[in-house]
């Protein structure tokens, strides 16, 4: 197998923000993509009902990967009805490139979760995983041992086990961290105008002038 692999980097995005993108950059430097493919979610099933909507979100993802090399921004789950099933997202990608390697890129405590999404056993057969270190966040595979067999045969220290297969290993990658919270951004920019500044370091430029121009999360 000697295609890169694309990576799979989900999530509500809401809003999307510096942390968001500099984990994409660094795992395209670091890692054998082909691209960081963003892919914002319509209806999240194991969040909250998201501030913005999916348009918002979709757009301003939109905005922040423009210009940047290696980033995609994939629109299947907003405009796909019914919840955002992140293996129905594989299946699809899987139909379009049945070869190409898949990574999809969770955080240490989405991937301690994995035992309670929808069909998550199946994942394995459609993606590798790349688990990155979230700050506070533990990887101790003790808290979730319904993934012990499959931490156990799947886990591996080299990267280069992106490429190999189209799916099934599990690759940790340590990332800088990033402790930016979309929840505490979304609560500084209630406050108006002194929420602006205090978030304009945190959010991509292009962004934070959607949002003024749309007066979201207010």
């Amino acid at each position: 197998m000697a295609d890169s692999a694309l990576g799979i980097l989900g999530g509500t995005f809401d809003p999307i923000h510096c942390g968001h993108l500099e984990l994409a950059r660094d795992l395209y430097a670091a890692l054998p993509l082909r691209a960081v493919r963003l892919v914002p979610a319509g209806d999240p099933p194991h969040r909250r009902v998201p501030v913005a909507s999916a348009n918002h979100r979709l757009a301003m993802v939109e905005l922040a990967a423009a210009g940047n090399p290696g980033l995609e921004v994939d629109a299947r789950e907003i405009h796909r009805q019914g919840p955002s099933y992140t293996v129905v997202t594989l299946e699809e990608l899987r139909a379009e490139e049945p070869l190409r390697p898949l990574a999809l890129i969770v955080g240490a405590d989405a991937f301690l979760g994995l035992p309670a999404w929808h069909r998550w056993r199946e994942l394995f057969d459609l993606a590798h995983f790349v688990v990155v270190a979230r700050p506070g966040v533990e990887l101790d595979i003790g808290r979730a041992p319904a993934l012990r067999d499959q931490w156990e045969s799947r886990r591996s220290d080299d990267a280069s086990a992106l490429r190999a297969a189209p799916a099934g290993a599990i690759v940790t990658q340590p990332v800088t961290a990033h402790d930016i919270s979309a929840t505490a951004i979304r609560a500084e920019l209630a406050r108006g105008a002194a929420g602006f500044d205090a978030v304009r370091s945190l959010l991509p430029p292009a962004v934070l002038a959607y949002i003024e121009r749309n007066h979201l999360y207010r």
